[in-house]
């Protein structure tokens, strides 16, 4: 039998708030979603501003980092290198970057998907809410 780690609320408000932190130092309007490793949504946060679609695409975004435990920049990747048959992978519909998975030793707990500005600076923020858990 093998234990699992699991992310518990009070870890989902801290990765929550530094995500945030992180999106407002650099006035970016976003949305935040945060899924536990099977892709269900635990915390969905748009803020002031933010396009009413990425309330849509941040969840999906990481959801697809959850069940792939690797960032949806990686599908993102492998459509823009022409093997686009991927898109009709079933059920994984956020291949685009701002998706990461929270990994600890080695095992996804779940991931982050943040959308709303550059792929990059949504994963950016992601990887800073992330980082607040410290592992």
């Amino acid at each position: 039998m093998k234990n699992t780690f699991a992310l518990e609320l009070s870890d989902v408000k801290k990765v929550a708030a530094a995500a945030e932190a992180e999106a407002l130092k650099n006035n970016w309007a976003v949305t935040i979603a945060i899924v536990d490793e099977g892709g269900h949504l635990l915390w969905l946060q748009r803020l002031d501003g933010a396009p009413a679609i990425s309330a849509h695409i941040a969840p999906a975004k990481a959801h697809t980092a959850a069940l792939g435990r690797r960032e949806s920049k990686v599908y993102e990747d492998v459509i823009n290198g022409g093997r686009t048959s991927f898109l009709s992978a079933p059920l994984v519909s956020g291949m685009l970057e701002g998706g990461v998975p929270v990994l600890k030793d080695g095992q996804c707990l779940g991931a982050v998907g943040v959308s709303g500005v550059k792929s990059s600076e949504d994963a950016q923020i992601a990887r800073a809410g992330i980082a607040a858990l410290q592992f």
